[in-house]
């Protein structure tokens, strides 16, 4: 892992923090140092490509990751997973998680953490691309509530995240995004639970639905006003 830090983010410094701290948790030895792998991460977070999936998205999982923790099995493992998650993100490829889990798998393996959490991480990693975790799945609960936390949001942050995923996938024209992204929504309004945990259900359940059903409505009069050829 060897790519060049982006200027920095005024969120960087805590990021890189929190990255060492929780590195330092989860092993038994300091060698080899974590900071490198904390400024690879960081850059890849930081790619011109991105919109949503910024370093914003990654400090706001952690942030809500705090506030599930006690819902986890492992919080530390979640916390690494949430590192990783999106870490490989290019919108116009389909393996994202792919690629990003095998990134943590070798990024960890040589940072000296345990197999065994390393197979845990990459699982959660993978988890991200269905938000489905099975029943009794804590971690997975925890981790797919604070990346879903967004759409729970007020109005004009959730607003803010539309946007942000459009921009994300501007090469897409408009009338096959509206289709892929209603498709999408419809899909997220058909769970019987978008939260798992109770805290994420109590806590945007409501508003995520309503949210998520604002935006279908508006892409739904934007594909029924458009011209027909």
């Amino acid at each position: 892992m060897a790519a060049t830090p982006e200027p920095q983010h005024p969120r960087h410094e805590a990021l890189h923090a929190r990255w060492r701290e929780t590195v330092r948790r989860v092993r038994t030895t300091p060698e080899p140092d974590s900071g490198p792998y904390a400024d690879d991460l960081l850059a890849r977070w930081s790619e011109p490509q991105r919109r949503y999936h910024t370093l914003d998205h990654l400090a706001a999982v952690l942030h809500h990751l705090d506030a599930l923790a006690a819902h986890a099995d492992d919080i530390d493992t979640v916390r690494l997973a949430a590192w990783f998650h999106d870490a490989v993100y290019r919108p116009d490829r389909s393996e994202n998680e792919e690629r990003s889990a095998h990134l943590a798998e070798r990024a960890l393996s040589e940072l000296g953490v345990d197999p065994a959490r390393t197979a845990e991480v990459t699982r959660l990693v993978r988890l991200t691309v269905s938000h489905d975790p099975a029943p009794g799945d804590r971690d997975g609960e925890t981790l797919c509530d604070a990346d879903l936390a967004v759409l729970g949001g007020a109005p004009e942050e959730y607003a803010a995240y539309a946007a942000a995923v459009r921009e994300e996938y501007g090469f897409v024209p408009d009338a096959a995004f509206r289709e892929g992204r209603a498709d999408v929504l419809r899909r997220l309004l058909t769970l019987p639970r978008l939260y798992r945990t109770p805290l994420g259900h109590d806590r945007w359940e409501l508003l995520a639905r309503r949210n998520l059903t604002t935006e279908l409505e508006l892409l739904t009069a934007a594909t029924v006003g458009e011209p027909r050829e």
